[in-house]
């Protein structure tokens, strides 16, 4: 890892977003974009807005908000790794960059079109707005990147994945330099309505800030965010070639699927246990070795409990620090993983856990060793990472301290 990049609901760089994160700040407020008086769920971790300063307003509506946020957070990951293309060839340089949803905002807005004036007032630039793969295809264009191009699309897994397939094109010789991460931008009245009808989201709307609190056993459901997280990974042999400085090192990757259920997990916690041990396999690291643990912890019930269930069966006596940091930003849906990769090896570099908050009353569901409320300095040399997707899909990443 050589450069990182973030858009979300606590800070569009990596400092304010780091800076927030160990204080514990929450990103959630009232929605102000739209109206929101007819629907149940009013509150949201939205992202400051932000555009590639070289885009005309022309230019940026020609690209769904979520793609502009993956181009936003792919810049300034490329530019800390300090790669000129110049100096590359540009078909070994690639990008996967996952969405669970894509162009949300541009759905709602053409189909309003269309149903109040008809066809013809629908955009031609409707369909590439919308398609879940254009990220990566922006960012591509953008950057210049011939090598592998590719969307994962795996609902809340879609970027903790997308980190563990860049990490396999790297490893098996098809490209030097991958961008790896996800973009979400679901924050539309639709989308909203959605989540809200499957009774998944917090209704805490007098009290925003203390509305996601994973573990909790007052939760009531998520808080959707918005945003970006972008991460450069190139081969050891390239990134010391050309002197790079080196932020951390992916170490494992493992996923697996429940196969059991489209919103619910599994609730012995199998599928995640195998993708967790299926990670430190990868990584070849037994589980005692794993410092911090950045839990998926949604802040809804089932998901919560059963990911618990998981920590204990693979943990036992040796529980590392565990937190989630949606407790602050919200869930990014496929953008999660991503940003939640970026706290993780920003704690590996400073020696800090940051909290889980609005962690009031333990849940007995939930026996973990949870950072409640407060940053905790400890050595962190390696971190561990969850995204578990509708659809069952379970995937986890590794990191470690560059030695």
């Amino acid at each position: 890892m050589t450069g990182m990049g973030v858009v979300s609901p606590v800070g569009n760089e990596v400092i304010p977003f780091w800076r927030s994160l160990c204080e514990g700040r929450s990103g959630i407020r009232v929605i102000d974009r739209f109206d929101t008086s007819q629907l149940p769920v009013r509150i949201a971790g939205l992202a400051q807005e932000c555009a590639p300063q070289d885009l005309s307003a022309k230019d940026v509506r020609r690209h769904d908000l979520y793609s502009i946020y993956a181009m936003v957070a792919a810049d300034r990951a490329w530019a800390e790794a300090g790669i000129d293309l110049n100096r590359e060839n540009p078909q070994r340089c690639g990008a996967v960059i996952g969405s669970g949803i894509g162009g949300l905002w541009t759905i709602e807005e053409q189909m309003t079109k269309f149903v109040q004036g008809g066809p013809r007032r629908v955009s031609p630039l409707m369909v590439p707005k919308v398609l879940t793969n254009m990220a990566a295809g922006d960012v591509a264009i953008r950057l210049g990147l011939q090598g592998p191009n590719k969307a994962v699309v795996s609902a809340c897994a879609s970027s903790n994945q997308s980190i563990g397939e860049a990490m396999s094109i790297i490893r098996s010789g098809y490209a030097d330099v991958m961008l790896a991460g996800g973009a979400e931008a679901p924050v539309v009245p639709f989308g909203l309505s959605g989540f809200a009808q499957m009774k998944a989201l917090s209704c805490r709307n007098n009290e925003p800030e203390r509305a996601s609190r994973p573990f909790d056993k007052d939760r009531d459901g998520f808080v959707m965010g918005e945003g970006a997280g972008i991460l450069v990974m190139e081969s050891e042999a390239h990134a010391r070639s050309r002197g790079a400085q080196i932020i951390g090192e992916v170490a494992g990757h493992g996923e697996t699927c429940d196969a059991y259920h489209v919103t619910a997990p599994r609730p012995d916690a199998s599928g995640a246990v195998t993708a967790m041990l299926s990670a430190l396999q990868d990584a070849g690291l037994p589980p005692a070795a794993v410092d911090y643990f950045n839990a998926h912890g949604t802040s809804t019930k089932y998901n919560d409990s059963a990911e618990a269930l998981a920590l204990r069966k693979v943990f036992g006596d040796d529980m590392p620090l565990v937190s989630s940091t949606k407790s602050m930003t919200g869930h990014l849906l496929g953008a999660a993983g991503a940003i939640e990769a970026v706290a993780c090896l920003l704690a590996i570099r400073d020696g800090v856990v940051p909290p889980n908050i609005n962690y009031d009353t333990p849940d007995p569901e939930c026996v973990i060793n949870v950072v409640a409320n407060e940053a905790r300095t400890a050595e962190v040399r390696v971190a561990m990472s969850n995204s578990l997707g509708f659809g069952g899909h379970n995937s986890s990443v590794i990191l470690k301290k560059y030695e």
